[in-house]
């Protein structure tokens, strides 16, 4: 269903914007009212990245009058297949200052608010409280629930957008119009339950598509233009090169956003999973552990080391010493071929996560597993910098 513009117009256009956003005044159902909405709206977005980069530039090509970008990360090489709103001079930059650059070369008038530190239970809805609607492309859980509980309390429209491979998924949360993210999604999954895209990988041009229905639906929300996903998940899959809508209904026993809700409660509480926890099976007091240069000499010494990654992460950078074992394969039984019970094997994965839990599987069936620091990334930074990375 239809909904009342979010922003009220704002001062009429001048000449030099007419002719500029003349595509957009020849649309009956946007118009000259329609852009001055656009001129007056304050749109956040979460992530500078794959996602945030498309919605970046179309809000400014757009006309929105203010635009904040919030992310903590600096641009790295392997950004630049997806990441689109950063270029090859800015790798090392702050990605808030390479797509605020970039916001502003399409659109000098546009106000640029950069936020570099990663929002947290403390700072989420002073930030997201100063702006109309927000638009999440954030790349983990635990910031996407932090922004969900941060947009229902404040009755903000959240328009969210996840891509993984070659699928994407869109929709509109909205608490008191239709269900919260947490309304659908009630709990977090647990950590490396679901591989990122810097696991699993992303064709780039999927993150476009995705990227520009979010910017789609936010000049929809701000203008009153059509109808937005509100109580409506949008499932992409390029391969197949469909679009599928699916129905989603608000939960009345929603933590978030149901009537029995707690609005005192510390925002990124609402699955029981706080969003430092994501990162807690890197580190075991009763966990073994080696660093990457140490593991280096073991291996001189003829170490077994065992790779719990997949094959594409393979593909990019493994070391030829080790015995490939997923960590699927892990889970559901498997063992390592050759190693006993008692025999010590050292475990890596890309940064850790991974192998803390092999670790734990092989060590409770009786093999002596060692956690290698850092996996495959800290040792190309600290062993082999000649090797590619990912």
């Amino acid at each position: 269903m239809s909904h009342p513009p979010l922003v009220p117009p704002g001062p009429e256009l001048t000449v030099q914007e007419r002719t500029r956003y003349a595509r957009h005044l020849l649309l009956p159902d946007l118009g000259s009212d329609g852009q001055r909405r656009l001129r007056a709206a304050r749109v956040l977005v979460v992530g500078a990245g794959g996602l945030g980069s498309p919605a970046l530039l179309y809000l400014a090509a757009a006309g929105v009058s203010t635009i904040g970008i919030v992310d903590d990360d600096v641009v790295d090489l392997t950004n630049l297949q997806r990441q689109v709103v950063h270029g090859v001079d800015d790798v090392g930059r702050a990605k808030t200052e390479s797509a605020a650059e970039s916001v502003r070369a399409i659109s000098p008038t546009t106000v640029v608010i950069e936020h570099t530190s990663r929002l947290d239970e403390s700072t989420a809805l002073a930030v997201v409280a100063d702006y109309d609607l927000v638009l999440d492309g954030a790349d983990n859980f635990p910031t996407r629930y932090l922004v969900g509980d941060a947009c229902a309390r404040l009755g903000i429209p959240h328009v969210w957008g996840s891509v993984f491979r070659f699928d994407g998924q869109v929709s509109v949360w909205w608490a008191g119009e239709g269900p919260c993210y947490a309304c659908v999604f009630p709990a977090q999954p647990p950590p490396d339950a679901v591989p990122s895209c810097a696991v699993g990988g992303v064709l780039g041009a999927v993150c476009a598509s995705v990227g520009s229905v979010m910017a789609t639906e936010a000049v929809k929300l701000i203008t009153g233009m059509g109808e937005p996903l509100v109580g409506r998940l949008l499932v992409h899959d390029a391969l197949g090169q469909t679009w599928d809508a699916l129905p989603v209904a608000a939960d009345p026993g929603c933590r978030v956003c149901g009537s029995g809700a707690d609005v005192t409660r510390p925002l990124g509480w609402a699955t029981g999973i706080r969003p430092d926890d994501a990162d807690a099976g890197a580190s075991h007091p009763e966990r073994p552990s080696i660093s990457v240069v140490r593991l280096r000499d073991e291996l001189d010494a003829g170490a077994v080391v065992v790779d719990v990654r997949e094959a594409g992460e393979r593909e990019i950078v493994a070391l030829a010493q080790a015995v490939w074992v997923p960590i699927g394969d892990l889970r559901a039984g498997a063992g390592v071929s050759g190693v006993d019970a008692g025999d010590r094997v050292y475990v890596h994965c890309k940064s850790g996560g991974r192998s803390a839990e092999a670790v734990d599987l092989l060590r409770a069936r009786g093999v002596d597993a060692v956690n290698v620091e850092g996996g495959i990334l800290a040792w190309v930074r600290e062993v082999d910098p000649h090797l590619p990375t990912y």
